[in-house]
């Protein structure tokens, strides 16, 4: 393994990369991905489909710095679903190499995120920040005391950054966990009202019952969020993704949980 990835085990560190999918296809991206994602691919609008290739490419090219593999190596799958065992639809993991290297990964619009960890699960989420009918989506997503939040808000737009603060929020827990949005969304209140981090109860029969969860920096009007088991003590470490022709890393800061 690399130094990154010795760096992630002992300092129980996330690094958390961004990038910004292209809307023109670049050569090398599609060899890399895997049969289902292809087929993804082909049912996708020519803009969407370019977006899907780059960002997965991207997804497999970080985590081959920490692997130590070529990107083409890098064989992604998914855990057994926690709740019945399926093995199509749990959490993502490395099928090869073998590694306890753990990420989540999400894209909304152009906007890609992708968590990285040690030993540890987690989840990320993303959301572009699209408009659309705050109140009818709150009912279905929102806890009481959530809800009670978001309409205090003194307007519209302070509505839909609680909204969605509380979305992204919940979209990243149960990623973590593993079983994504069809838990019941409502029983897992994330506390929108407080900045965070902050912990969050949520039990599946794999995993732990409580997560640590805090909001990410994002640029482009976007909303981020970032959920970790509840026992992490290292840092969370921002890094902007740069295209193959310069793939050095370039820190753009530290959040302390």
């Amino acid at each position: 393994m690399t130094a990154a990835y010795e760096y992630l085990r002992d300092r129980d560190a996330a690094h958390i990369w961004h990038g910004r999918a292209p809307d023109e296809p670049a050569p090398g991206d599609a060899v890399l991905l895997g049969e289902d994602e292809l087929r993804s691919v082909r049912r996708m609008s020519s803009r969407a489909a370019v977006r899907y290739t780059a960002s997965h490419a991207a997804l497999r090219r970080v985590l081959a710095r920490y692997l130590d593999v070529a990107p083409q190596e890098v064989v992604l799958g998914r855990r057994p679903c926690p709740r019945c065992g399926h093995p199509r639809h749990g959490r993502p993991r490395v099928d090869a190499p073998v590694t306890d290297l753990d990420f989540n990964f999400s894209r909304s619009g152009g906007h890609w995120l992708l968590a990285v960890v040690v030993g540890r699960q987690v989840g990320v989420d993303v959301e572009d920040g699209r408009r659309l009918d705050v109140e009818g989506a709150s009912k279905l997503v929102m806890s009481a005391s959530e809800l009670a939040h978001a309409r205090s808000r003194p307007d519209e737009a302070a509505r839909l950054d609680a909204f969605f603060r509380a979305w992204t929020r919940k979209e990243a827990v149960v990623k973590a966990s593993g079983v994504g949005i069809i838990t019941n969304l409502k029983a897992v209140d994330v506390q929108p009202h407080r900045d965070g981090p902050v912990v969050v109860r949520h039990t599946e029969p794999t995993g732990p019952g409580t997560w640590l969860v805090q909001d990410l920096p994002t640029a482009g009007g976007a909303f981020a969020a970032l959920a970790r088991e509840s026992g992490s003590t290292g840092p969370v470490e921002l890094c902007d993704y740069e295209e193959p022709r310069n793939e050095e890393r370039q820190w753009r800061g530290v959040l302390v949980p």
